[in-house]
């Protein structure tokens, strides 16, 4: 740095000497504030067809000042790259003459004492930096390219170094170096502050040659990993020209190159950018790829990251062990869990839980299984069925892996629960979880479904990417409301609504994970969303066998029971699990009121109770001999 610094003191002495000598202008107090005649005539010695005392004593002093210069800059042609400044000078790839002009504002820059003199050149103590003018002058009847450097096209424009401020005469514009340059030039690399929120520097070897990279498919990790392991600036694209400048010039300083973080086309701000800072390394990442269109006019080389799993070097890497089998994370994903972890005493569950569970909460109800086989009761096909789901699941590795099964259209398993309400989908899929190890979550469709076209869409996508971090159960209670079939198109609404279903059976077909929908009426689910099954379960009514073993099982063997007829209520009331388990409940609470057991009459009584909520007549056929007892008042005993 030491230098460039030397040519910039040169060149400042020079034009002093110019100043002083040539011009015979000595200092003055109060330069700036005011215009004395003998610098009115001055002036106007300068202009064309004024032949003022001067110009030949100028040069002479021009002539007699340039030892120093010329010496500054032949030890500069030896040694280029000398330094701090000369080192980033080198690794950009500035002329000479760009340069030499940074260096001369960086010199100004960082000396009190060189913005004094410069206030002195320029006549003017409000003037501490060089303006155009200046520099212009500093360099005349050279061939020297001097303010050209800091047009918007010039090469400390472009790589965002300098800049010019004020909005005065073009002559009276001055240049001003980028704080984060002389930060840099001081030692201390903190990031632009200027940079988008969320920005962030990956240390790495400096990047290589210019250039851009197309970069999609995978987890966002590993198209990190795909662009290289040079140094990386990951961020947004920026969304003002500042924020565009403070991304150059981290990446021009730090030797970085730009990923671009896309979640939809770059736009063409993003492009008119890219394409200026032509000197850098650029990738833009992206889950798709990206429309020919919205890529910058420089050339460009593709990569398709084709797996973004975790594999066993990464688990070693951040977590120190082998892969988990119970989890299938990206490497995006394993990095979160891994800085969760830690802060945990190392454990992988919590933090993996943790990771899902911060982007469902708000969507959907999380779901600890705690009951098993036992409590489900269901004939035994349908036992079967739910049985293979678990297998299915749990088998991935081995078919698809091991096996080299075609995994079309992707690993996921899709289950369908049809049947009446009660019927025990929402208790199988909580069975099937717990087998899995895995947490439930019951998505709230209130939470989901939008109104606002566009809306159902995030939500759902905010869904599905928080569930494939955790590999877990997505639970579609009443999925008709959303997997339902598609309409003939009368309004803009009916086409959105067809947009949402269309878009839902693409996210379904590429979730790796287990979804359950659930519906009362399997005709209702859109035949599309039939084809993406891979288990489809029909849950009937329970019959007199099954009813008897859902009773017996309701009643906890802690609760006090008397005149309990399980047989009479299994056989003469033909309702659901999930009336029987609300009967069961009701029977209790009545008790309790009573300070007794739970008797014959306090359920007979519930399911009067449950009757009434369903709007279902009650019959002396199905009531029986309680039947007087169901028509009078609920304190009466039974008859006979």
């Amino acid at each position: 740095m030491e230098d460039w610094i030397t040519l910039a003191d040169a060149l400042l002495q020079r034009e002093a000497l110019i100043c002083r000598l040539g011009e015979g202008r000595p200092p003055r107090d109060f330069a700036g504030l005011y215009v004395a005649d003998e610098e009115v005539d001055r002036l106007l010695a300068t202009l064309p067809g004024l032949n003022g005392p001067g110009p030949e004593r100028v040069a002479a002093v021009r002539a007699g000042a340039a030892a120093p210069v010329v010496a500054a800059r032949a030890a500069l042609a030896e040694n280029p790259g000398a330094g701090v400044l000369g080192d980033l000078i080198t690794a950009i790839g500035l002329t000479p003459a760009e340069a030499e002009v940074l260096a001369l504002v960086v010199a100004v820059e960082i000396s009190p004492a060189r913005q004094r003199l410069v206030a002195y050149i320029q006549d003017s103590v409000q003037l501490p930096r060089l303006t155009l003018a200046t520099i212009e002058r500093i360099f005349h009847e050279e061939d020297h390219p001097a303010a050209t450097v800091l047009s918007p096209g010039g090469g400390l424009v472009r790589t965002a170094l300098a800049r010019l401020t004020g909005d005065g005469p073009w002559a009276s514009l001055v240049a001003e170096p980028a704080a984060r340059l002389i930060w840099h030039l001081t030692g201390d690399d903190t990031p632009d502050r200027g940079l988008p929120a969320g920005a962030a520097v990956r240390p790495g070897s400096t990047a290589g040659r210019s250039g851009l990279v197309l970069v999609h498919g995978g987890d966002r990790e590993s198209r990190l990993r795909a662009v290289g392991d040079g140094g990386l600036l990951v961020t947004d694209p920026p969304t003002t020209d500042a924020g565009w400048q403070a991304v150059v010039r981290e990446a021009t300083i730090g030797g970085l190159t730009v990923v671009l973080e896309l979640g939809e086309p770059l736009p063409a701000a993003g492009r008119d950018a890219v394409e200026r800072a032509a000197h850098l390394s650029w990738a833009l990442s992206s889950a798709g790829e990206q429309p020919l269109e919205a890529i910058p006019g420089l050339p460009w080389r593709e990569v398709h990251v084709h797996d973004g799993m975790a594999d066993d070097g990464d688990w070693q890497q951040l977590l120190g062990r082998a892969p988990d089998p119970a989890y299938r994370l990206s490497r995006e994903q394993l990095r979160l869990v891994a800085a969760a972890a830690s802060a945990d005493g190392g454990q992988v569950a919590p933090a993996v839980r943790r990771l899902a569970g911060g982007h469902l909460d708000g969507v959907a109800v999380r779901i600890r299984p705690r009951r098993a086989w036992d409590d489900l009761i269901l004939p035994p096909e349908e036992a079967a069925q739910l049985r293979e789901l678990s297998q299915r699941h749990r088998g991935r590795d081995t078919v698809y892996g091991r096996w080299q099964f075609s995994p079309a259209p992707s690993t996921g398993v899709v289950a369908l629960f049809a049947g009446p309400s009660g019927t025990g989908k929402t208790l199988a899929a909580e069975v099937v979880a717990g087998e899995l190890g895995l947490d439930l979550y019951k998505v709230d469709l209130s939470s989901v479904v939008s109104k606002y076209i566009g809306e159902t869409e995030k939500n759902l996508e905010r869904i599905f990417g928080a569930a494939a971090a955790g590999d877990l159960v997505l639970f579609f209670d009443e999925a008709d409301a959303l997997f339902g079939k598609r309409s003939e198109v009368s309004d803009a609404h009916d086409r959105y609504a067809n947009i949402e279903v269309a878009y839902l059976l693409q996210r379904l077909e590429t979730y790796d994970g287990m979804v359950v929908l659930a519906t009362n009426l399997q005709r209702n689910i859109d035949p599309a969303f039939l084809r993406r099954i891979s288990v489809a379960i029909d849950f009937v009514p329970p019959e007199e066998p099954e009813r008897r073993q859902i009773w017996s099982r309701v009643f906890p063997t802690t609760a006090p029971m008397s005149d309990l007829d399980l047989d009479f209520l299994a056989r003469q009331f033909k309702i659901t699990g999930g009336v029987i388990s609300n009967a069961a409940l009701g029977a209790a609470f009545l008790a309790a009121a009573e300070d007794s057991p739970i008797t014959m009459r306090h359920a007979i009584l519930s399911v009067k109770r449950e009757f009434q909520k369903m709007g279902r007549l009650r019959t002396e056929t199905e009531f029986d001999r309680y039947f007087d007892l169901v028509n009078r008042d609920a304190h009466a005993a039974p008859a006979g």
